[in-house]
């Protein structure tokens, strides 16, 4: 990550703390002007415009923590299942936790409503700091935990985020994968937890 992005991740987490705690009206104009260099700074040295910035980076409220984001890998015949995204794009199912759910019950809840099959969730493959393994860099932090799934029952339903599932051999994988959401190396790392009885979870 350069530097310039890290500054400005961690100007914007200064800022967003004092938000939630101070009371001085005078510290929270302060706070907020850091916030919008903050945003200032990535729309400048990034092809995200300012308006969409400040969206993504300055809405939130409260001590600044990662956002959580499970991925499913499901196997049949030594392949694993891929989405079909609507921007042509292929991606391990998954999405963002959402309130109420665990790790667990939101990776059974997404694969359901991306692809329309039932899962039983196996074991715990890997928590990873995404920023560390995925591109672009995103100016806020997430973590990407991965869930190895068993297949029960149902079929593909049309959906309004996938267009299609499919099973590719490790040798087989798209070129156009979603890396913004799950790379090559991401995909691999789950083929080998799937072989390795005595998998010892990975974590950043």
């Amino acid at each position: 990550m350069e530097k310039w992005l890290k500054w400005a991740i961690e100007i914007q987490s200064l800022a967003q703390a004092g938000l939630a705690y101070t009371q001085n009206v005078y510290d929270i104009e302060r706070y907020e002007r850091l916030r919008e260099i903050a945003a200032e700074m990535i729309g400048e040295k990034s092809d995200i415009s300012l308006e969409k910035v400040k969206d993504l980076f300055c809405n939130e409220t409260g001590y600044q923590t990662p956002k959580l984001d499970t991925r499913a890998a499901i196997f049949q015949d030594n392949k694993i299942l891929l989405t079909h995204e609507m921007n042509g794009t292929w991606s391990l199912p998954g999405g963002w936790v959402d309130v109420l759910e665990s790790a667990k019950s939101n990776t059974i809840k997404e694969v359901k409503e991306e692809t329309g099959l039932d899962v039983e969730t196996v074991k715990l493959i890997a928590v990873q700091d995404r920023n560390k393994h995925n591109r672009p860099v995103y100016a806020y932090g997430i973590w990407k935990v991965f869930v190895l799934c068993e297949r029960i029952d149902g079929e593909f339903v049309e959906n309004i985020e996938t267009t299609e599932i499919k099973y590719f051999g490790l040798e087989e994988l798209p070129d156009n994968l979603a890396e913004e959401k799950c790379t090559k190396d991401q995909i691999e790392m789950c083929f080998q937890a799937r072989k390795d009885e005595n998998w010892q979870v990975l974590f950043d």
